[in-house]
């Protein structure tokens, strides 16, 4: 398969072409854009909103690559590289929560890019990264965060094995089935880093300076 964006190397794996980098570019400008305008919308984007969200992405990309564990096939558990996305939405809420997580899923794509086909890329870069955003239903819940972090998960674990179910399932053991093994696989290294953070987020003074941290983050 080759188009203008996309080539065949060697090996029959996908790649970007100049043009293609060019393309994924526009796409991370644009889903910033519309973070900033979905942050009018809702309340007024300030800058001190968009520094804080773009501190998050940035800190997010930097503990990405503090792999806790490192599967063989793709996926990892990193230093809660998740927590930074969730964060944006459990300040600003879901629709700039799901729209930064879009666009770090374009950028994890650019900095780590892995192509199957392009609905794959779909799958396991914006939307599974999209998914997190989901935290922001619960920003004004009780226990937001903690609740909105395993809610995030949940979304990014879906997508993940979805992905592996319809892309990834030739390569499950003979005895377990496309399902059961993307399952597994990504429970895995997922429920291994958001075990990690969960037991951060119950410490008492994590929880503490969190809240201080949304406190700044929405003055």
């Amino acid at each position: 398969m080759s188009s203008l964006f996309v080539v065949s190397n060697s090996e029959g794996e996908l790649i970007l072409t100049s043009a293609g980098y060019v393309l994924v570019a526009v796409i991370v400008f644009s889903l910033f854009a519309l973070i900033a305008a979905c942050g009018k919308r809702e309340r007024g984007v300030s800058a001190k909103q968009i520094a804080f969200s773009a501190a998050a992405v940035a800190l997010a990309i930097v503990t990405s690559y503090i792999k806790l564990i490192h599967m063989p096939m793709g996926g990892s558990a990193t230093l809660c590289s998740m927590l930074f996305l969730v964060l944006i939405g459990y300040w600003y809420g879901p629709a700039v929560g799901i729209m930064a997580g879009l666009a770090y899923g374009c950028v994890d794509f650019i900095l780590n890019p892995y192509i199957v086909s392009l609905p794959q890329v779909l799958v396991d870069y914006p939307l599974a990264y999209g998914a997190l955003g989901i935290s922001g239903f619960f920003s004004h819940k009780k226990n937001g965060l903690l609740t909105g972090y395993i809610a995030g998960v949940l979304g990014r674990y879906f997508f993940a094995t979805l992905s592996g179910v319809i892309f990834f399932g030739m390569y499950a053991p003979e005895n377990m089935g496309a399902l059961g093994y993307s399952l597994a696989y990504n429970g895995g290294y997922l429920g291994a880093e958001a075990a990690i953070t969960i037991v951060l987020l119950l410490i008492p003074a994590v929880r503490k300076a969190m809240a201080q941290v949304k406190t700044q983050a929405l003055a």
